[in-house]
């Protein structure tokens, strides 16, 4: 074998070794949650039906959000998302399912210019400098939380905790492996 098939063997035998060590941890890290009281959760949005309805994966965090502000673990509730291609507010869509659960509106925070994660990073630390709200956990798939915990971070959120919502599928390996890549990209940007 010539040196630079070896080198490339090599060097694509650490990178998948890499990718394998890297999921493994934010995997670890998604599953165990990390639930202490705090100033606020921050949902993360997803998909909305055409026809209004939330999707499986996002009442599952829906369910999970109800689930911690139910056993007092924060007073307040930011539902953040973007307005999908199905023409839906997703934290508008949120809002109204959280207060058909029994939420009060006026203790969710509605924001619907948070189209990414990076997004609703800021958009939260510019809300928590306005409230003086020191602390947040934030709810999503295990896969999307080590990177948002890191996002809320060098926003300048001082006190970040995590909670996974219970829904899995296939498409969640996929997730992971993007998640790899992109934890990277925001922790080098």
């Amino acid at each position: 074998m010539s040196t630079v098939k070896r080198r490339v063997l090599t060097g694509l035998t650490l990178l998948l070794g890499w990718l394998i060590i890297h999921s493994a941890v934010v995997t670890v890290d998604g599953l165990t949650d990390d639930v202490q009281p705090v100033d606020c959760l921050i949902v993360l949005g997803n998909t909305v039906n055409p026809d209004g309805s939330l999707s499986a994966r996002l009442q599952a965090r829906l369910d999970k959000a109800l689930e911690l502000y139910r056993q007092g673990v924060s007073p307040l509730i930011l539902v953040s998302g973007g307005l999908g291609k199905e023409g839906h507010y997703e934290g508008t869509v949120m809002q109204r399912y959280l207060v058909a659960q029994g939420v009060p509106n006026q203790v969710i925070l509605i924001d619907n210019e948070g189209n990414t994660t990076q997004a609703t990073a800021r958009n939260y630390a510019r809300l928590a400098r306005q409230r003086h709200l020191r602390s947040a956990l934030v709810v999503s798939q295990f896969f999307h939380l080590s990177r948002t915990k890191l996002l809320l971070r060098k926003q300048g959120v001082p006190v970040v905790h995590a909670a996974h919502a219970t829904y899995y599928e296939w498409r969640d390996a996929y997730a992971l492996l993007r998640e790899s890549f992109a934890y990277y990209a925001y922790l080098l940007g």
